[in-house]
């Protein structure tokens, strides 16, 4: 029998309502809760809120629970190294889970390559300890990223950052020495012509290429929209980084681990970087980043990196686990349920006009552009109201990058609610018909 969300409150709820009273007197205040969801338990790609009530994830804790909420293999895989013991610290000891889930992402990050491994904690980690590693490695102070990135909100992470101005306020200085150029796109009418002579023209003027230690480059761009590049663009950044020595750094931390339809979402255009950058789906939700480097680059001394938490033995059994169901299926399922979600995502757009500008992604990382930032909020909420949890991205645009685990029937519910939170929005946007004031009085 198909499931459906079930809404059986308002929403918040009032054991929602109090524990949201109780986060805004606890909590910092830099959070961007979107809506009212306090979630109490998960079951793939459903979760239920504390009054009960049942709804459609396609967000997956910002595209982390890669195979669902729960998933029974990752839980007992946690279990049972919780069991054995929850920390050692791989900085300074060694345990079984960690050497293997290093080999195994050696392997398939970067195969063919005698491949090293850093675990983090978080995908901005994983993008500071890049950046150190860059630096050591090449002897090179600079660093080229683009316009619409997000890496991190730490500080080195942040200077690369260039998604939304609010995250950068009031946190100069920044680490000097890095600079941005467009990221291409047909969404925003960038091609790779263009991108690439931006950085020629950077490199002619205040940014030699021998001064460039490394590019960081989202292969499909996460906060800034889900923006797909055009074909050329990752092949011929590829190419211009390896002319001039420069490391070229894939920065998958939200497209990577399946969520394209590919292991990374590089692969799509036979693209190999230096260093791949990993966090969010990589253990089911578990916190857990990985920065993976050619040997000839990650040849720094002892001491030169550390992390007492990086490489939790818990977090990467979960991994493990992980990577067993993406190898298994789970990358296949995003690539096959994906093409029917961008299928009905563009029917939408055809109903819709008006409201719908673009339609874009890659599997299970899809997105929805609509004509303002406002619009695109109002259908979040809209969508929430009816049961399905969605989140927007760059100015304009809901994404939609559900569990790796969604089936075409759970995708076609969320299509079915997307499409009424579209038509109730477009309704909204009619002008009034004369006299229906009077009438409604």
């Amino acid at each position: 029998m198909l499931r459906r969300p079930e809404v059986r409150t308002d929403l918040p709820g009032p054991n929602a309502a109090r524990l949201i009273e109780r986060d805004s007197v606890a909590m910092s205040p830099s959070f961007t809760r979107a809506y009212p969801f306090v979630m109490d338990q998960g079951d793939g790609c459903w979760a239920t809120d504390v009054d009960g009530n049942t709804f459609l994830d396609f967000t997956a804790g910002i595209a982390v629970c890669s195979t669902g909420h729960s998933h029974p293999r990752v839980v007992a895989a946690i279990t049972d190294q919780a069991r054995r013991f929850l920390h050692m610290s791989g900085t300074d000891f060694y345990y079984r889970t960690e050497i293997e889930l290093a080999e195994r992402l050696a392997a398939a990050m970067l195969p063919g390559a005698a491949a090293r491994v850093f675990f983090t904690n978080s995908g901005a980690e994983a993008v500071e300890g890049a950046m150190k590693l860059a630096r050591y490695g090449t002897g090179r102070p600079n660093f080229l990223a683009f316009f619409g990135a997000f890496h991190g909100r730490t500080l080195g992470a942040l200077s690369l950052t260039a998604s939304k101005a609010t995250q950068r306020r009031r946190f100069a200085p920044l680490l000097p020495s890095v600079f941005h150029v467009p990221y291409p796109s047909e969404s925003r009418g960038i091609g790779s012509d263009e991108a690439m002579a931006n950085i020629e023209e950077l490199f002619a003027t205040v940014m030699p290429p021998e001064s460039v230690a490394a590019v960081f480059v989202e292969p499909v761009q996460g906060e800034g929209g889900y923006l797909v590049p055009p074909p050329d663009f990752l092949p011929r950044l590829r190419e211009l980084t390896r002319r001039h020595g420069i490391l070229l750094v894939t920065d998958e931390v939200q497209s990577g681990m399946g969520r394209t339809g590919r292991l990374l979402a590089a692969e799509h255009w036979d693209v190999e970087p230096d260093v791949v950058c990993l966090a969010k789906g990589l253990a089911s939700g578990m916190p857990l980043g990985a920065f993976i480097a050619r040997g000839e680059h990650m040849s720094w001394a002892p001491g030169s990196h550390g992390s007492t938490f990086g490489g939790n033995p818990v977090a990467c059994a979960a991994a493990l686990a992980t990577l067993d169901l993406l190898e298994e299926g789970l990358v296949d399922n995003a690539r096959e349920v994906g093409h029917h979600l961008l299928d009905g995502l563009r029917a939408l757009r055809e109903r819709h006009p008006g409201l719908v500008t673009d339609v874009r992604g890659l599997g299970l990382m899809a997105a929805l552009e609509l004509g303002s930032p406002e619009l695109a909020g109002e259908v979040v909420q809209r969508a929430f109201r009816r049961g399905l949890l969605l989140l927007t991205a760059g100015s304009r645009a809901v994404r939609l990058c559900p569990p790796l685990v969604l089936s075409p029937a759970e995708a076609d519910v969320g299509l079915e609610i997307l499409g009424e939170a579209l038509a109730e929005s477009a309704a909204a946007a009619q002008p009034a018909a004369p006299g229906a004031g009077a009438e409604a009085r």
